[in-house]
């Protein structure tokens, strides 16, 4: 959760608003620093002495913190503990572990390149070693017994040279083996599709070391802040994508390359991007480290980073508004347009054009940007608003490059509407055949303006409210699913939507000082029948709209076991740096931010979210129920104790039937399909995660690869037969329209099915005239509704019935009527 303002949430009123026009100054005047200039020794010094004397923990920056410090760089670079040796990590804690603290306090970062420059060294080892095995594909047989971890971050490091070779000597074996199943399995498909005969093929993850990374080792925190130099990140051209080096190579498969040749040039990429760091990626990755080294949601920014998480806050941007994408080729190519965004209007750009140089104004030179790094490449085209920039690109229709454009494009501001908060009106019918109207609200993050503008996630969601309120709401859904956090003003000023005046949150701060914040409207927008769906990513300001919504039993939490568990307070302070000015006057240039945790926050009844999260009063299971996922998996989170509580009045005086609201969703779900499912994933979840490894024979691999895709094909057809079968049972039985920021005021409501991808997203895509794929159409859930949705709804249609009904409500379902698939 971050704070706009020091002095929304401080207990001393002229401390905080000191603080508050101190950055309110520094923002106005602080120049940013010239990359190849900066002294990173100084940012780091500036940056341990900030978290000294201003993180909540006041912990001094001493020999624990410097091997804490440590630990995590390590961590950082080596995450699955595969390139380091344990004699490289001994020697660096022989020469670091107590060292960093006086190295950095004498503006001394040498340790961090030292380090990465061992980890280079490895990599590239590694990647030699790599080729020179695949090269000897003779001693891959996959016929032995032996297996491989699926996951090794808490596994040792291999103790030399020889362990080191023995494990990629298996790892190797792994992705060659996964790779060549693969390969076989798209054959077969390719096959099949031409009417050849049917066989049993391999699953595209049946090897769990493929798997996405959310099911096996989770990002440490959902937080909307966190930065990574691959994956997705929103910058000022909107989003930037990398192509990550486990990812897979589609243009190979298209070209028939072989297995080997797909495995070398993956690790090229790993190579590639390990070389192509420059100092100052390394000092902020070590700065970084540093920053959590104090709690996991501390974190240094560059100054790029620093910008493009205002953009995340403030929903907008000042460029040109594309999606760009880093090729192998070496180019950027255009992946979308921001619809009414400057390029989209000018009409030139197109998506698949590839950047090959940009060049400032009107005239001048083009900056050649081949193989340039894809950040690189977004900073040339960002500038202000009514600014020029000129873009040489390979338009789509000429890929092999025969010929290229300049392009000019006057930059402007950009609106971002892909996350805001959105609605959908769903009308159906009760048990007893009775209109119902349900409001069910989607809402990403708690956004906010950070330069004062009118960006505001509670007056987003209070005009949807009201349009569902005007359309006759009697039963309210707000979707917190994934909803990492963001504004601890705004989750505040959003549960004022729900209860009349009083207190949303309490907060302590390193001096043990107490506060609370109130939510500031008189009577709530809406008063009737209310639930919040959130999963284990909810996190931080979700969790207190969760929690005080609970606290005041005016909304039923449902979800699954618990949401993330993060109950600290951030705020962003600039980092700034002394320079000397002529005559012998001092100044400061802003280096970045940093993202600090001041304070932790407590629910109204004392209780703490730390850790704990907000347990459901309904439960709906999970996968992520069983995964090492939440504050509590990360390292160094902080302790809170429980606190005395607020005095609050209740909303609803009489308590929610939970029980027997838990036991008409387990008659539900026991009938369902789809949860049935679900609870045999949680049991493969269970079984891989206690196991941690993969075999390395070949007929093992291909008869759990045949089961899986057994079971696969098994539950695609009956999902197609059951798709089928409950759209036409239920053709007549909702009907579901669609409330945009856009939207919102128009007289006439618009079907959810009427509104495109580029409407509801704001982004035009590429493959416009791509053919639909049937089977994709058939098992879509029906009414866009996932399992967890639909259960949702018949819960909510419980809740309305307890509130509402002469009759009580009881734990007996009838069949078929609610027991819904």
């Amino acid at each position: 959760m971050f704070l706009k303002s020091f002095a929304l949430f401080t207990p001393g009123r002229y401390s905080g608003l000191a603080a508050a026009l101190t950055l309110a100054t520094t923002v106005a005047c602080a120049p940013k620093a010239d990359a190849q200039q900066t002294d990173f020794g100084e940012i780091a010094l500036r940056v341990a002495e900030m978290l000294e004397d201003e993180h909540y923990l006041r912990q001094p920056f001493d020999d624990t913190m410097s091997e804490r410090l440590l630990d995590i760089y390590i961590e950082y670079l080596d995450y699955s503990r595969v390139y380091f040796t344990q004699e490289d990590v001994d020697r660096f804690y022989d020469e670091y572990r107590t060292t960093l603290d006086d190295a950095i306090r004498n503006r001394d970062i040498g340790a961090a390149y030292d380090i990465y420059g061992i980890y280079k060294e490895r990599v590239r080892s590694r990647v030699t070693l790599l080729k020179d095995l695949l090269e000897k594909k003779g001693e891959f047989p996959f016929d032995s017994e032996r297996k491989v971890e699926i996951s090794r971050k808490d596994l040792p490091w291999p103790a030399d040279a020889k362990a080191s070779d023995a494990l990629w000597h298996d790892l190797v074996e792994g992705e060659l083996l996964q790779e060549t199943l693969r390969q076989e399995a798209a054959a077969r498909a390719e096959r099949e599709e031409k009417g050849e005969k049917k066989e049993i093929r391999p699953l595209d993850d049946a090897d769990p070391q493929k798997l996405p990374k959310s099911d096996l080792e989770p990002e440490a925190t959902p937080d909307p802040q966190s930065s990574s130099k691959q994956g997705s990140k929103l910058d000022s051209e909107v989003h930037v994508v990398e192509n990550g080096p486990g990812s897979k190579d589609k243009k190979a498969e298209e070209k028939k390359e072989t297995p080997r040749e797909i495995i070398e040039k993956r690790y090229d990429r790993v190579l590639d991007s390990v070389n192509g760091n420059d100092a100052e990626d390394v000092a902020v990755m070590f700065i970084k480290s540093l920053s959590r080294a104090y709690d996991p949601h501390s974190e240094y920014f560059s100054q790029s980073q620093y910008d493009n998480f205002r953009i995340q806050m403030n929903k907008s941007l000042e460029g040109i508004g594309a999606m760009l994408q880093a090729e192998e080729d070496g180019t950027a190519s255009i992946q979308g347009l921001v619809v009414g965004g400057p390029a989209h209007k000018a009409g030139e750009l197109q998506v698949m054009d590839r950047i090959v140089g940009v060049g400032q104004d009107s005239e001048g030179d083009i900056t050649d940007t081949i193989d340039m790094k894809l950040n690189d490449v977004v900073d040339l085209i960002r500038g202000e608003k009514g600014s020029i920039v000129r873009l040489k690109v390979i338009p789509a229709e000429a890929p092999d490059g025969s010929k290229t454009k300049i392009i000019s494009i006057v930059r402007d501001k950009v609106d971002l509407k892909d996350s805001l908060a959105s609605a959908e009106l769903i009308i159906t019918r009760d048990d007893a055949g009775n209109p119902l109207k349900l409001g069910w609200i989607n809402l990403l993050s708690f956004y906010s303006d950070m330069d004062g503008g009118n960006t505001s996630t509670t007056a987003d969601v209070q005009r949807l409210l009201n349009r569902l309120v005007k359309e006759g709401m009697q039963g309210l859904v707000v979707d917190l699913r994934d909803n990492g956090g963001g504004s601890l003003e705004e989750a505040i000023n959003m549960t004022g939507l729900f209860i009349p005046r009083g207190p949303v949150v309490q907060s302590r701060d390193w001096r043990g000082q107490i506060d609370y914040k109130t939510s500031l409207n008189r009577d709530a927008v809406w008063a009737g029948p209310m639930a919040v769906l959130t999963n284990r990513s909810s996190a931080s300001a979700s969790e207190i709209f969760a929690a005080a919504l609970q606290d005041y039993n005016r909304a039923l939490i449902i979800g699954e076991k618990s949401t993330f568990g993060k109950g600290t307070v951030q705020q962003l302070r600039q980092v700034l740096t002394s320079r000397l000015l002529i005559p012998f006057r001092a100044g400061n240039e802003q280096n970045g931010a940093l993202k600090l945790t001041i304070q932790t926050f407590f629910r109204i009844d004392g209780t703490s979210t730390q850790l704990h999260g907000v347990i459901p009063h309904v439960h709906l299971p999970s996968t992520n129920d069983v995964l090492d996922i939440g504050e509590a998996a990360l390292t160094h989170p902080l302790q809170v104790d429980p606190i005395p509580p607020q005095p609050y009045e209740l909303v609803n005086p009489d308590p929610f039937p939970v029980d027997i609201l838990q036991a008409r969703t387990d008659a539900r779900m026991k009938e369902n399909q789809e949860f049935q499912y679900i609870r045999e994933d949680i049991e493969d979840a269970r079984k891989r995660i206690e196991e941690n490894v993969v075999s390395l024979n070949r007929a093992v691999r291909e008869s759990e690869a045949a089961d899986l895709e057994e079971k696969r094909e098994t539950r695609k057809e009956e999902r197609i037969a059951r798709f089928a079968k409950t759209r036409e049972a239920e053709k007549d039985l909702f009907t579901v329209y669609a409330l945009t920021q856009d939207n919102v005021h128009q007289d006439k409501l618009v079907l959810r099915d009427d509104i495109s991808l580029e409407e509801s997203s704001g982004m035009m895509m590429g493959n416009k005239n791509k053919e639909e794929d049937p089977e994709a159409k058939a098992l879509e859930y029906p009414h866009g509704f996932d399992p967890y949705k639909r259960e949702t709804i018949n819960i909510i249609e419980d809740l309305i019935f307890s509130q509402v009904s002469d009759k009580p409500l009881t734990s007996a379902i009838n069949p078929p009527a609610q027991a819904k698939n």
